[in-house]
């Protein structure tokens, strides 16, 4: 079989290589997760959350190991990899304290008896996860498949199999039976053939939008539910009575976070005219003093990119958006040497027809948009096949939530960046996706929703 290299984005090293697992091999831990979840399902929820609770120690513990294991695979600077374990932390505990209460059977008023509304899980669900954010992406789908009584099947990227594995070792020394949760270590043209096994009952990816149509054509060929998280070209509204610093300031850190390299993340930045040259001056300088370099060492908030096709990539969009009539403000040059690194960049003047505007720049490059007024920044803000999240920037905090009712995304927010809570249902709409993760709604997605009637 082939195998899966873990390469680190800084200097271009190739770190290990992981025999993919054999077709035998596969098929083995299908049947052993299925037979793990008729066990499983029966456990109460005391004993789901005491074994939860023990993975959110274990995270606490090894997080300095964990985000170490990070910056090496993915390049992701160490403060945020250690922010990320926490984050992880967070989600096992909210879970393990709501995850009854969120699944207790609800009795319904009707002509019967007595009807009621069960919640019960569906079995193994596969969970096709990305390389940006190793951990959280993970842990928001397991604690809540773990805790509604599934088991779990990860697909991690290839390039960070090592967090993968480090993940599954959690999970079992937490106390859960070992063949629930398993990492599956095969390359992406197998997702297809783990989604037809009769064991698999369920898929949720994290992803681009093509694989998120790949995935969900073949899930839906089988009959089987989905959960989508995809791509997005968030956009932030700056209104000519937001405070421009304090905007600024947000918008460059959630367009920087994780190097650039989030769904979530601020991408186009749709500025009225009148406040635009004081907010880019603002924004530009924010931008520039954010510092590149090497995720190990103290004090960098911007690492590289996660592979060095990905780094190519974001270059070709600047540089034709350039050519189609972008302005560079900064950045916008790829440095020499090893290593995926880009700078932060700053295009303004960007417009409809550019790949700034037009498609999802993964990497840390902002385009700023202008505009005359609300009612055009609105058009603008929607003019994509995204919809995963959204922002607003104005004085008027009334004007703001009434401008969140109008933007098509799954997520809006007001005077603050784009970011996921363990409470709050998360997703998208449009080319962003379907589903929601996270608080009562994400539980929900991966049980059978099962009404019991009795005359």
């Amino acid at each position: 079989m082939a195998a899966l290299r873990s390469i680190n984005p800084s200097t271009g090293e190739t770190i290990r290589e992981y025999p993919e697992a054999s077709p035998e091999e596969l098929r083995q831990i299908l049947i052993e997760a299925s037979r793990a979840f008729a066990g499983w399902r029966r456990t109460q929820y005391s004993e789901r959350a005491a074994r939860m609770g023990s993975a959110a120690e274990l995270l606490d513990q090894r997080k300095e190991e964990l985000a170490r294991l990070a910056a090496l695979e993915m390049g992701k600077p160490l403060a945020q990899g250690r922010a990320e374990v926490e984050k992880c932390a967070w989600v096992c505990r909210f879970y393990a304290e709501q995850a009854e209460r969120f699944l207790t059977p609800e009795d319904v008023r009707t002509d019967a008896s007595r009807s009621r509304v069960l919640f019960e899980p569906l079995g193994p669900v596969l969970a096709v996860m990305p390389w940006n954010f190793p951990y959280w992406q993970v842990f928001r789908f397991a604690a809540p498949a773990l805790m509604a009584g599934n088991a779990g099947l990860l697909k991690h990227a290839g390039n960070v199999s090592g967090c993968a594995l480090a993940i599954e070792a959690i999970v079992h020394d937490a106390g859960f039976p070992a063949p629930l949760f398993r990492t599956l270590l095969i390359g992406s043209e197998r997702v297809a053939s783990v989604i037809e096994a009769a064991e698999v009952k369920a898929v949720t990816l994290t992803g681009s939008t093509p694989a998120g149509r790949a995935v969900a054509g073949k899930a839906g060929s089988v009959l089987k539910k989905t959960v989508l998280e995809l791509g997005g070209s968030d956009p932030y509204l700056v209104l000519e009575d937001a405070d421009l610093e304090a905007s600024a300031e947000t918008c460059a850190a959630s367009r920087l976070i994780n190097s650039g390299q989030s769904c979530i993340a601020a991408k186009r930045f749709i500025v009225v005219e009148g406040v635009r040259p004081r907010f880019e001056e603002l924004f530009v300088e924010r931008m520039k003093a954010r510092r590149m370099g090497d995720p190990f060492e103290p004090g960098v908030q911007v690492g590289p990119q996660a592979r060095r096709d990905l780094r190519d990539g974001v270059h070709a969009q600047v540089r034709d958006s350039i050519a189609r009539g972008a302005r560079l403000l900064l950045g916008g040059t790829a440095p020499e040497g090893p290593g995926a690194f880009y700078p932060p960049t700053v295009l303004t003047d960007v417009r409809k027809g550019m790949p700034a505007f037009d498609e999802e720049v993964f990497g840390p490059v902002a385009a700023v948009v202008p505009v005359k007024d609300e009612d055009e920044a609105v058009r603008a803000a929607n003019d994509t096949p995204f919809g995963l999240g959204a922002a607003v920037f104005t004085g008027d905090l009334e004007r703001g939530q009434r401008l969140a009712g109008l933007l098509e995304a799954g997520n809006v927010f007001v005077n603050t960046n784009v970011q996921s809570d363990p409470r709050l249902p998360f997703g998208g709409v449009k080319e962003s996706g379907y589903g929601r993760e996270l608080g009562e709604f994400g539980i929900r997605e991966f049980v059978n929703v099962k009404t019991v009637y009795v005359k």
